[in-house]
């Protein structure tokens, strides 16, 4: 699934040729994604200039003027930038028609993302309104999430990847931070004291930054706006590495299961 690394080489990839620009139309070959592309978007889209993407968690917001397109990517979703012309193939779903003649093109193979609209602030979105606190802000910090932890018995693993309390971090780059940080995933989140908090939080924004300046991970079907793949794969520590050597140490990297989703860790390394 894309994670915020990915949702934010998406959106930086998209900004030069979007924003500025007048829609000229949308195309929906299939409105059957996560939740039904809403009937009428045409008309309330047609005409209208893009003034600016933003992220919020995994998805995009795309300013229409009149009110806002909230983006998602699902398990498997992508959005390139392409010739308005470019035939559609079979996964292509939704097309936002520039009048420039470049298209905004959705894929989604497995049809989880979204395509929604509000009229109003899209942050209030019932999507949106719950969503914790951005892991790159000037909000997230060690202090804070020793703060946000106290008296939690849940598997830190499992606490980062809680949108409630954080955003967008997912499985990889929890895996990641987890092991350069040196902390087992299993620990509980109220056992950990205020200095690895910072560690961890340093290490977290180290990590996704990381990952951004690589094009994000490439494991399925992720590409960016221009349709490339993204390589930080190639410096994961754990992730996806069971039975291997740890980098590090040389220790047999393990896995286990959290919460339906396997983590990845050192034994030696992560205490």
């Amino acid at each position: 699934m894309p994670e915020l690394p990915e949702i934010e080489t998406t959106l930086r990839g998209l900004e030069p040729h979007l924003c500025g620009q007048v829609i000229a139309s949308i195309c929906v070959r299939n409105p059957k994604l996560r939740f039904p592309i809403p009937a009428g978007l045409d008309a309330k889209l047609a005409g209208k200039s893009i003034r600016q993407i933003l992220r919020r968690g995994k998805y995009l917001l795309i300013d229409c003027q009149s009110g806002w397109l909230i983006l998602h990517l699902g398990m498997s979703g992508s959005l390139r930038v392409l010739g308005a012309s470019t035939p559609p193939e079979k996964h292509d779903h939704f097309d936002l028609v520039l009048q420039n003649g470049q298209c905004m093109r959705l894929r989604d193979p497995r049809r989880f993302g979204a395509v929604l609209w509000s009229d109003a602030d899209p942050l209030q979105h019932p999507l949106l309104a719950h969503l914790g606190t951005e892991p790159l802000s000037d909000e997230f910090s060690g202090d804070w999430l020793y703060q946000q932890t106290r008296r939690k018995k849940t598997p830190i693993k499992l606490a980062l990847m809680d949108n409630h309390l954080l955003v967008g971090v997912g499985n990889i780059y929890a895996n990641e931070a987890l092991f350069r940080a040196g902390i087992r995933p299993t620990t509980s989140a109220g056992r950990i004291g205020n200095s690895r908090y910072n560690t961890l939080a340093q290490t977290i924004k180290s990590v996704l930054q990381l990952a951004i300046a690589a094009g994000g991970s490439s494991l399925r079907d992720f590409v960016n706006s221009q349709g490339k793949p993204g390589y930080f794969q190639q410096q994961y520590f754990v992730y996806g590495r069971a039975g291997e050597a740890c980098k590090q140490c040389g220790t047999t990297i393990n896995t286990i299961r959290q919460g339906q989703r396997a983590t990845f860790y050192c034994p030696q390394c992560q205490t």
